[in-house]
């Protein structure tokens, strides 16, 4: 049917910054003011950029997003049109990114605004084995229900998942351990915030956490809630610099060290032997504790991994923290920390407070898995899948970008830690939040600092296919470059 009444849009006298967010807010405002009643059918991307005389993909991505947030519905053979079921509108916020400090004495040293967009090294739950989870999780039913165990579960975590943690730990690890010195918690998140709670309630020397240059945005989140000083230490290509450690540990009274040895969160850099060495060495000298996170362990590709810190010499001040998650999904919530009994306990008492029920079912499903080899054998495809997308990424990353990305191949992760030589631009934020694609995934965290002429993304390549990584890594380019070409 032809429309009596063609459709049009002025944007010159709008403000925003980008052709992109004119458009993009000036439909949304004529659908909320009824001009554009529902069902209204737009114009054809080719038709509306040559009538708004800008580029045809800026107006194909405008669509793609607004369909993507609900505000427009697009019809096989027939256009795009309004949607006859407007979206929350409070879902709409866009993200912005904040700078944040952290204090050193008297003085605050910046920390890079993060931009989070969901992906920033998460696995693809679409490659999970589900019929041998319900399997699984079938027999850990009957299991508990026959036994009568449905009560209150053992604060620490089954014996049957620790003793299976137990022979992965010693075999694939090197870790040296008893069933005792593990407790299982529901990932890796909870595993350090007991961490940062038992260590202030024993006021080890100071209230002082050392973390890395770069960190993890919510560990850091962690340990100030637990009202903790957080100061930050140098960071290289080797990882954790441990000269700069020294000077640190020489002017405070330090309760622990946060660290990411094997594959550095946000940079991915493994930290070097000698400098895995000096730190416990120095956690021997200076008597503080050392929190290490090995969130991704399982995923190394070019050479063995790095023992943990938690395997050599020097290790008692350790507090060892994994996840499963990252072998499937994060929704699986299924972590462990390996420490000294004293920590154990101390940390069996706050989960007493916190998860008494615990999760029996999911701990026994877990446990047979591991014992049947079951879970080794998806973490080894998994690790195959995973090395051919990094290198994929890679490639697209410098065929697309040239010269204007710096970066170098990680030697396992998740993740690529992708250098622009480009200006941060303020609006990137808002059009990084509409960078949708089919899947429920995006492309990983932004971060900038106005003081340099560069920025940093850490991209998340592992739950990506092939065909998602083009495609998201063209709308980069589109973002980085050809949108600012276009306001030039």
């Amino acid at each position: 049917m032809q429309q009596p009444w063609k459709v049009r849009f002025h944007l010159s006298a709008r403000k925003e910054k980008t052709l992109f967010l004119k458009l993009a807010n000036q439909i949304i405002q004529e659908i909320l003011s009824g001009r554009l009643a529902l069902g209204t059918r737009l114009p054809g991307s080719r038709t509306l950029a040559e009538e708004l005389e800008i580029n045809r993909k800026t107006v194909q991505l405008v669509y793609e997003d607004l369909e993507a947030q609900g505000w427009l519905i697009s019809k096989s053979r027939q256009g795009t049109f309004v949607s006859g079921h407007l979206p929350d509108l409070k879902s709409q916020a866009k993200l912005k990114p904040t700078v944040q400090t952290l204090t050193v004495g008297d003085e605050s040293t910046p920390r890079l605004p993060e931009l989070s967009i969901k992906n920033d090294g998460i696995p693809d739950t679409r490659l999970i084995p589900y019929e041998l989870f319900s399997r699984a999780y079938r027999r850990a039913l009957i299991q508990v229900t026959r036994q009568q165990i449905m009560g209150y579960a053992d604060p620490q975590g089954s014996l049957e998942l620790r003793q299976a943690l137990l022979a992965m730990l010693s075999m694939e690890r090197f870790i040296s351990a008893t069933v005792e010195h593990i407790c299982v918690v529901r990932g890796s998140q909870m595993g350090i915030f007991l961490a940062a709670r038992v260590l202030a309630k024993q006021q080890l020397q100071g209230r002082v956490i050392i973390v890395e240059q770069w960190s993890y945005p919510p560990a850091l989140d962690t340990f100030l809630s637990n009202y903790y000083q957080v100061i930050p230490v140098r960071l290289d290509q080797y990882g954790l610099d441990t000269e700069h450690l020294v000077e640190l540990l020489q002017t405070h009274d330090v309760a622990a060290v946060y660290t990411t040895p094997h594959h550095q969160y946000p940079t991915t850099v493994s930290m070097s032997m000698d400098r895995r060495l000096k730190l416990l060495e120095l956690s021997q000298s200076f008597d503080f504790y050392i929190i290490e996170d090995d969130y991704d362990h399982e995923f190394h590709y070019d050479s063995r991994p790095i023992p943990p810190l938690m395997s050599l010499p020097n290790s008692e001040n350790v507090i060892h923290i994994g996840s499963l998650s990252k072998v499937f999904a994060p929704s699986l919530r299924v972590g462990y920390v390996v420490a000294n009994l004293k920590i154990i306990q101390a940390m069996c008492q706050d989960i007493l407070l916190i998860d008494k029920q615990g999760n029996s079912i999911t701990e026994l499903a877990i446990a047979e898995l591991m014992q049947q080899g079951e879970i080794k054998r998806h973490t080894r495809k998994m690790r195959k899948i995973y090395q051919s997308r990094r290198d994929f990424a890679v490639q697209l990353f410098q065929q697309i970008f040239q010269h204007n990305v710096e970066l170098t191949t990680p030697a396992g992760g998740m993740a690529l830690w992708i250098k622009f030589n480009l200006s941060y631009q303020p609006h990137y934020a808002d059009l990084l939040s509409s960078l949708h694609i089919d899947s429920e995934y995006s492309f990983g965290s932004l971060f900038s600092d106005s003081t340099k002429p560069h920025f940093y993304i850490r991209f998340g390549f592992a739950a990506l296919s092939e065909q998602e990584m083009r495609q998201i890594i063209e709308r980069l380019h589109y973002i980085f470059i050809e949108s600012v070409n276009e306001e030039s």
